[in-house]
């Protein structure tokens, strides 16, 4: 059977967005709280303590999920996270981390990996929500509002200070694991 250049052209392109809508649908799915709580590990141990903090409950109803903090928007970080990601899948699969004990021996292991990971990108996950410029300082407490000036000032990053702010610090974290 002969084809035309035309004919694989056009074959070639129209699978290619089959194949393009099917890989972005398949990354957007794994970008949802539903896929990031549906293996037990991270259900039972990080979500629950997710689910007493301001990024889950608040005021305003506004909710921060679980890939609004652990992946970035922009096409090519978000895919460099995506392959990093592939630890926590062998972690599953392997189960080292399968139960609540062996979850927190190796809690401050992943939380270093990931203050490391925030500290190199300036906390970026965080600044697409906040942003320093966007802040009402005089709708802040005192305190807040001069440690957010201070922050500026010696450019420091949103973890630097708010290390825990949506899960419990490991509870054997040593003093150069604090990152102000």
């Amino acid at each position: 059977m002969k084809y035309t250049l035309l004919t694989l052209l056009v074959v070639g392109f129209f699978s290619g967005i089959v194949f393009w809508g099917g890989f972005n649908t398949v990354l957007e799915w794994t970008n949802t709280e539903k896929f990031c709580i549906s293996c037990h590990e991270m259900r039972d141990n990080v979500y629950k303590e997710y689910q007493h903090t301001i990024h889950y409950n608040n005021r305003t109803g506004v909710r921060a999920v679980c890939s609004d903090c652990h992946v970035p928007q922009e096409w090519v970080p978000k895919m460099i996270r995506k392959v990093q990601a592939t630890r926590e899948v062998w972690g599953k699969i392997t189960g080292t981390i399968n139960t609540a004990e062996k979850f927190e021996a190796k809690r401050l292991t992943l939380a270093r990996r990931e203050w490391k990971r925030m500290m190199a990108n300036d906390s970026l996950e965080c600044r697409n929500c906040h942003s320093f410029g966007s802040m009402d300082k005089e709708k802040q407490a005192t305190r807040a509002s001069r440690q957010h000036q201070n922050a500026v000032e010696e450019g420091m990053t949103c973890i630097q200070c708010h290390q825990g702010i949506a899960h419990e610090l490991p509870e054997d974290m040593e003093d150069d694991d604090y990152l102000n």
